[in-house]
Formats: structure tokens, C-alpha cells, sequence
């Protein structure tokens, strides 16, 4: 059986997309490298960030392309987050609506990953 280590997001400006991450999940990255960090935000993901420019192997893959799931409890806990990230000004793609699988909304992060909360 297998283990993920982590998810890794490829970012333009390691420590902007630090900064986005430790404001909106209130957590600390850890600089592993010049270029590299990791957050450890969930008891069981680690998302890690890798500037771009300097990848071993290089790829053409941008920033953008991913979308991060993140599961809430109730519809009271997502409406305050989405009122305290809207107060540290995170952009949005969506804002709260109800869909198929329940109320979500999706942030977006520096590189345009996208952030979907739902409950």
C-alpha cells in the first residue's frame, strides 16, 4: 500500500504563496529550501509548494491547474470562513452557493489554484 507523501503545487514566488497560505489557514510554512515549502494544515495532507522556475525536471505545467477540496462541517462553519477570508482579502472565483453536493465557494491562491470549500 502506498503513502502520499504530499501535494505539490507549482508556485511563481515561493515566499508570496507562503505568505497566501499561512493568512488563510492560519498555519506556519516551513521553508525547506530556497525554493520549496511545506504546509502541514490537515492531520492528514501536507501541501508543499515548489517555485517553478528552478525544477529538476523542468515542466511546462503553470500554476492554475489544480483545485484543493477542502471538506467543512456545517454550512456555519464555511459561511465564516468565507467572511474571514473575504476580511484578509483572498480573492474568489465563487462565492457561496448551493450546488449537487452541497454549499461551496472557491478561493483562489496567488498562482490560480483553486480552493473549494464546501459543506
Amino acid at each position: 500500500m502506498f503513502t502520499i507523501d504530499s501535494f505539490v503545487l507549482y508556485v511563481t514566488d515561493i515566499h508570496r504563496s507562503m505568505d497566501f497560505y499561512s493568512k488563510a489557514f492560519d498555519c506556519e510554512p516551513t521553508l525547506l529550501s530556497p525554493t520549496f515549502a511545506a504546509i502541514t494544515f490537515a492531520s492528514n495532507v501536507k501541501i508543499t509548494l515548489k517555485q517553478s522556475d528552478t525544477l529538476t525536471p523542468t515542466s511546462k505545467v503553470t500554476g492554475g491547474g489544480t483545485e484543493l477540496s477542502i471538506a467543512l462541517t456545517d454550512k456555519q462553519a464555511l459561511e465564516n470562513l468565507y467572511k474571514d477570508w473575504r476580511a484578509k482579502e483572498i480573492q474568489f472565483e465563487q462565492a457561496p452557493e448551493e450546488s449537487v453536493f452541497g454549499i461551496n465557494f472557491v478561493a483562489i491562491d496567488p498562482d490560480g489554484h483553486r480552493i473549494r470549500i464546501f459543506a
